[in-house]
């Protein structure tokens, strides 16, 4: 994997992509397994969404690799691609969820109404991905400013109205 784009690391702009589409995926599978009529509104969008999200966390990582060995080592980095790596699992699944429950969905628009108690059991797990993927996320997002900006002087920098 390159390390950078015409001069920018990859990383950093690959990881802005993940940090938005995998909590607006989180989002409308959340909005979707609860809401009969964003469901129906939404249709396919949180499957899409969520396999985007999945594809990008192997890019995310990969590039992160490929980034971590231009700095320097530091625990701080070393906690933050550990949590990235517990990512994967989360996303894997929320995917399933969302394109369980849209195709649950789509078979009870079409007249099967058996699936209806399933998509109960489905709405309780997209509950469970949702909120793993989105505290993992939030979590390696935290450890990763920590590591990016933790040599730097914050206090000799002159803040706005201070």
């Amino acid at each position: 994997m390159p390390n950078d784009f015409y001069g920018l690391p990859l990383h950093p702009l690959i990881v802005h992509a993940t940090v938005v589409i995998i909590p607006l995926a989180a989002l409308t599978v959340l909005l979707s397994a609860l809401w009969p009529r964003f469901r129906n509104w939404a249709g396919p969008l949180p499957a899409g969404l969520s396999i985007v999200g999945l594809i990008l966390v192997p890019l995310s990582t990969s590039t992160g690799e490929t980034l971590e060995k231009h700095v320097e080592r530091s625990a701080l980095l070393e906690k933050h691609t550990h949590l990235a790596d517990g990512l994967l699992p989360w996303m894997i699944g929320l995917t399933v969820v969302a394109v369980v429950g849209y195709g649950l969905h789509w078979r009870a628009k079409h007249g099967n109404s058996a699936v209806k108690a399933l998509m109960v059991g489905v709405a309780v797990l997209s509950v469970v991905a949702v909120v793993g993927t989105s505290v993992q996320v939030a979590r390696i997002g935290h450890s990763g400013a920590k590591a990016a900006w933790a040599d730097t002087d914050m206090s000799s920098t002159t803040r706005p109205g201070g």
